[in-house]
Parts: C-alpha cells; sequence; structure tokens
C-alpha cells in the first residue's frame, strides 16, 4: 500500500494497481489520517474539519466514509478481520502504514535527515522531485487542509534551498543556475533564493551574472519593500568582488551550531531545534551549553545573560535529560546574576532566574537546593508580572510549574498554573506555551481521574502540534492513552491486560528516540509494574527491564515477586524518601505497597503520612503517562498496617 499526497491525494496497492478512493469526502477523510501522522483522530475532529456546519447525521456519514475506505484499502481481508490499515482507536480511528509508504512522510523524513547530515542530499533531491503539485491538491475549502498545504509548502522551499546550499557548499551546483532562476521568479522575497542563485552563477564562472542577480535582488528589496540587503547577500556580493567567495565544509550541516555561528545566532538555532525532538533535541542542549560559554568567553556579561535566558524552550518533565548540561547552566546563570548585581536590568534578572527555576529539576535537588529553585521561580514570576511581559511571564511560570512538586497531593495547584500558562499564550500568541499549558492540565486533570477533561486536553494540545511542528506532543499523548486504556482493563468489559501492555509498548517505542532519556529511562517498566498492581499481580521480574532510577522503589515488589522475602525486607529498609517530582505519589504507593506485604508497621506509617494529601489523586498518573490505581487503595492498606498489632 502506497498514499501520495503531495499533489492530488491517490493511493496504490503493492502490485502499483490505484485504488478508488470514492468522492471528494472520502479523499478528504484519508488525507486527514495521514496529516495526523498516525495518531488517532476522533471522530468529532473529522466532523468539524469536514464540514463548516455539520449536517445532522455527519457521525454517520462519517462512518460511511471510514467503512468504503477500508474497502478499499483492504479489498481481501476476510470478514470480521479486524483492519490493519485504517483501524478504530479509542473514540476515533488512525492510519497504519509504515513512514516510508506516504510520499509526505517521505519528504518530511528525508528534509530531517539531510539537515543534520549533508550527506543524505541525494535522498532529499528525490524527494523533492516527487512533488506533483500542491500538497492535498483536490481537499479544497478546509481550513485544515489550508494549514497543511502552508506548512508543507514552506517545508518544500526550505529542502529546495538545503538541497542547493548542501550542493554548492560541496563544490558541486553548477547545474543549479536554470533551478533556482526558475526558484526566484516563484519566490523573489526569499533572500536565501538571491543568495544561492548568486553563489550557483558564481560556482558556473559567471562572475558577472553573479553580482547582476545581486543588485536585482537588492533593487527589489529596497524598491518594493523598503529593506536594505540582509548581511548574507552583502558578504557574497563583497566576496565576488574580492575574489574572496568563502568555501563551507562539507561535511558540516548548513544548519549547524557554535563552531560556526556566533553566541547569539547558535542560541536561536539551538532554541528552535529544540522542539523537534529526537536527534535535533539532543543536540540543541549541546549547542545551548556551546553557546552560553562561547558568550561567557566575551567577558560580556549583558550578552552572556540574553544567550542564557533566550533558551526559553517550554520544559514538562521534573527529571534533566542531561543533569550535567543543566547544572553548567544553572551555574553560569547564578554567577551571571550576581556578576551583574543591581546592574542586572529587570527583563534580564527575570530570565535568568526563570532558568535557574526551570533548569533545576527537582529530582535529585537536596532540600536546600530545592528552595534554592522555588525561591528563583517566585522573583522570576513576580517580575515578569510587574513588567507586563507575557512571554516572560510563560517563561516564568514554567519555572513556578516544575518546582510546584513540593508534597504529594498538588495536582489542582500545577492545574492552576497550566491554565494561567494556557491563557497568556492563547492570547498574546505563544503557541509553544500554549502546548504546555495544555500537557500541563492534561497531567492534572489525569492525576485526579478526570480522564474525559485530559482528553481534551490531548486532543486540544495535538491540534496545536500539528500546526507548530511540535513532535514530541503526540509521543506524550500516546502514552495518556496508554495510560487510559490500563485504567480500564480494570472495569467489566473494558480491554485486556494484554492490550493495555501492548499499548505501553508502542509508547514506549515511540519514546526511544524522542531525545529526552530524563523521561524515557526506567518509564516502562514503571507502567507495567502500575498495570500488574491495577490487576492485583506481582511485579514483572524479567532481567532485562531496565528500571533506571525507579528501581530502589521498584526492587522490594520485584524481590517478593520472586518469593525473596529477607531480600525484600533489606531493600525495603534501605528505600529512600521518594525524589519531589511527578513520579512521588507512584513511589510512595510502591513503598506502601510492599511495607504491606511485608507487615513493616513503621515504614507503612511513613507512607500513609506522606500519601494523606494525595488521597483524591491516581498514583503515577501526575506524569499523564501511567497510573497505578487511586492512592486510597494504597493509603488504607498502609493506614491499616501501622495500625495493625
Amino acid at each position: 500500500m502506497r498514499i501520495d499526497v503531495l499533489g492530488a491525494v491517490r493511493a496504490f496497492h503493492d502490485d502499483g494497481e490505484p485504488v478508488g478512493l470514492g468522492g471528494p469526502r472520502h479523499r478528504e477523510v484519508l488525507a486527514r489520517l495521514v496529516a495526523a501522522e498516525g495518531r488517532m483522530v476522533t471522530t468529532d475532529t473529522l466532523v468539524d474539519d469536514l464540514w463548516t456546519d455539520p449536517p445532522a447525521r455527519a457521525v454517520g456519514a462519517v462512518r460511511t466514509f471510514v467503512a468504503a475506505l477500508r474497502r478499499a484499502l483492504e479489498p481481501d481481508r476476510p470478514p470480521r478481520v479486524p483492519p490493519r490499515v485504517l483501524v478504530t482507536e479509542g473514540p476515533g480511528y488512525a492510519l497504519r502504514l509504515p513512514r516510508a509508504d506516504v510520499d509526505v512522510h517521505r519528504f518530511e523524513d528525508a528534509l530531517a535527515r539531510a539537515r543534520r547530515d549533508p550527506g543524505a542530499v541525494d535522498g532529499l533531491g528525490t524527494v523533492l522531485a516527487s512533488w506533483r503539485g500542491p500538497a492535498y491538491a483536490d481537499v479544497t475549502g478546509s481550513a485544515w487542509a489550508q494549514r497543511e498545504r502552508t506548512r508543507l509548502e514552506e517545508l518544500r522551499l526550505e529542502g529546495v534551498e538545503l538541497r542547493a546550499r548542501i550542493l554548492l557548499d560541496s563544490g558541486k551546483g553548477t547545474d543549479l543556475v536554470a533551478e533556482l532562476g526558475a526558484h526566484v521568479g516563484e519566490h523573489p522575497w526569499r533572500e536565501p533564493a538571491w543568495e544561492l542563485l548568486a553563489r550557483a552563477l558564481h560556482r558556473a564562472g559567471r562572475r558577472a551574472d553573479a553580482l547582476a542577480t545581486l543588485r536585482r535582488a537588492r533593487t527589489m528589496l529596497v524598491d518594493q519593500l523598503g529593506l536594505d540587503p540582509g548581511a548574507g547577500l552583502r558578504r557574497l556580493e563583497t566576496g565576488i568582488l574580492n575574489g574572496t567567495v568563502p568555501g563551507a565544509d562539507p561535511r558540516t550541516p548548513w544548519t549547524g551550531s557554535g563552531a560556526r555561528f556566533g553566541p547569539r545566532t547558535t542560541v536561536d538555532l539551538a532554541r528552535t531545534l529544540a522542539l523537534a525532538g529526537g536527534d535535533a533535541l539532543v543536540h540543541s542542549r549541546r549547542d545551548r551549553l556551546a553557546a552560553v560559554e562561547a558568550a561567557r568567553r566575551t567577558g560580556d556579561l549583558l550578552l552572556t545573560a540574553r544567550i542564557i535566558g533566550a533558551y526559553d524552550v517550554p520544559a514538562l518533565w521534573s527529571r534533566a535529560d542531561d543533569p550535567g548540561q543543566a547544572r553548567a547552566v544553572v551555574e553560569a546563570a547564578e554567577h551571571t546574576l550576581t556578576a551583574l548585581g543591581a546592574d542586572c536590568p529587570t527583563d534580564l534578572a527575570a530570565r535568568l532566574l526563570a532558568t535557574v527555576a526551570v533548569e533545576s529539576r527537582s529530582a535529585g535537588l537536596s532540600e536546600a537546593g530545592l528552595e534554592h529553585a522555588r525561591r528563583a521561580a517566585r522573583k522570576a514570576e513576580a517580575l515578569a508580572r510587574e513588567l507586563a511581559d507575557p512571554a516572560l511571564l510563560v517563561f516564568a511560570l514554567n519555572g513556578v510549574f516544575l518546582q510546584s512538586f513540593t508534597r504529594p497531593g498538588l495536582a489542582a495547584v500545577r492545574d492552576g498554573i497550566g491554565a494561567e500558562i494556557l491563557d497568556v499564550a492563547t492570547r498574546h500568541g505563544l503557541p509553544h506555551f500554549a502546548v504546555l499549558g495544555r500537557l500541563v492540565r492534561l497531567q492534572s486533570a489525569s492525576a485526579l481521574g478526570d480522564l474525559d477533561a485530559a482528553a481534551c486536553h490531548a486532543e486540544a494540545a495535538e491540534r496545536l502540534a500539528a500546526r507548530t511542528e511540535a513532535p514530541l506532543v503526540p509521543v506524550l499523548t500516546g502514552w495518556f492513552r496508554a495510560r487510559v486504556t490500563a485504567a480500564r482493563s480494570t472495569a467489566p468489559g473494558g480491554p485486556s491486560a494484554a492490550s493495555s501492555a501492548a499499548r505501553y509498548r508502542a509508547a514506549e517505542e515511540a519514546l526511544r528516540t524522542a531525545g529526552m532519556p530524563g523521561l524515557h529511562r526506567g518509564l516502562f517498566p514503571l507502567a507495567l509494574l502500575g498495570l500488574r498492581l491495577l490487576h492485583d499481580r506481582p511485579a514483572p521480574t524479567d532481567p532485562g527491564l531496565d528500571w533506571g532510577p525507579y528501581l530502589p522503589w521498584a526492587r522490594p515488589l520485584v524481590l517478593l515477586a520472586r518469593e525473596r522475602d529477607e531480600q525484600a525486607r533489606a531493600a525495603l529498609a534501605a528505600v529512600p524518601e521518594p525524589p519531589r517530582d511527578h513520579m512521588q505519589e507512584a513511589l510512595w504507593c510502591l513503598t506502601a505497597r510492599a511495607a504491606v506485604r511485608l507487615g513493616e508497621r513503621g515504614i507503612a506509617a511513613r507512607a500513609a503520612a506522606a500519601l494523606r494529601h494525595a488521597r483524591a489523586e491516581h498514583a503515577g498518573a501526575a506524569c499523564g503517562m501511567l497510573t497505578l490505581g487511586p492512592v486510597t487503595r494504597y493509603l488504607a492498606e498502609a493506614e491499616a498496617c501501622a495500625e495493625a498489632g
């Protein structure tokens, strides 16, 4: 099966035979599912996307379209055998095809590879040549399709320019003149296009034509827009006139970082790349620290403060992905704040304090370190409110959120923080922080057991993510839906425990390459343990499971499952107090369960005291990704154990 949407929507069977997709609405349903990139799209969303004013039987019509598409896509599927391509998932539908079988996904993946590795330029050229017209060309009049067309066209233009830049940087590209000439003619406001055309002409030995091209660009920009040419065009013109056109290392991606750019450019690139996830997120953290160190070497304190505070990337998880990098950033922020003293502008002081709060993730901090980070968060928030700066306020509130895990049972407090982040970000056009607000509210609703509210926030976050190119969001919401399946597996007629485990495994696979080791490590085993506890089964004992930071709290239950009670007792005695983070309720509940099983009244009493404020919450659900069930269950057991005898 192959689906193409870079042009009119069409599909082909493995033998190359075209698939009869039906009428315009059928093709639009398929196209909308392609745009979701494997994520579930609710029936209500499909109705809203297909009709401005939905008819009375719109839901039934959508189901009819889906049924017809299933027959077309899998004509040989036997009766009563579940579909494999267009599947029902929760309250909606999802398309299950490898990314290589969908042309738009091949294009996006090839572009991402070429951004990282210039050696992938041939693959980028192949997918660029596969475009047959505007994306979703025959889906007219739909707002979602127009948004996708606009987004993908911008990516296509970036791909054309990236390919040309890589080829020119590597000493090739003399045959690009005609292609780039047409590109400039269609998009005369793109300065990079003019620069690339001039470089291609110069590479082809047409020095005079290259200079004439740069003069045309200058005239067009000045006369029609009132703008002077950018630095890139000016440098290239000077280089051609002086015979010093710079070359480039063909092994280095054109989006490279600190070694090629100054700290301002580096941190801007890092901030942008951080939102892409995967390798880009890993590199962005590295490049951000390189920018900070480069700024510090200049000795310019104000520049250093700006570079540190410019990386206002929304942060959701209370455990650092790179603790060493986080500590280095915190040290640089605090040193700069101290060195500037009273001379530090208020906005920079707020950004430095917010950085301290965000980077001082609560897991692993001492009590003194936690209090220091909380003070920084409160001060940053106060300064941001005083300045009435919305972008600064949501950054500061991000720090307040990450420092709001002072004890179990504070989901409602965090929901209030998330609601304000969402409100400010929505009113002031800060989409990435609007996503953060939605995810914070998802986590809070999940912790409080309000799965319907959490699902609404998940869907809203996914819609925002589709518009803002935030691929990490569906990874997180995929975990949330696995958590919902697990919670419902205990209800009569609910999904089986095995299907819940399969959902967790699928979510784990998506998270594996997301570039968030602080979140990823140990999460899957903890989710499986939670699922087993929901069904009153012993802990998983697979020696291949990596429990990561959660091992001390899981170990007593794992040893009990292996019938090693005395070793379990010793492990329980050594269990520390859980860190003040997303998982504290879950870890206290694990401690409570082991203490009850072993009859350790003192430890059970300590766990009960910690959990009393969280009696209205669900253990582990504050992360929005897994659940051990209601806290009250563990609390009641611990209290009974503590009072026994």
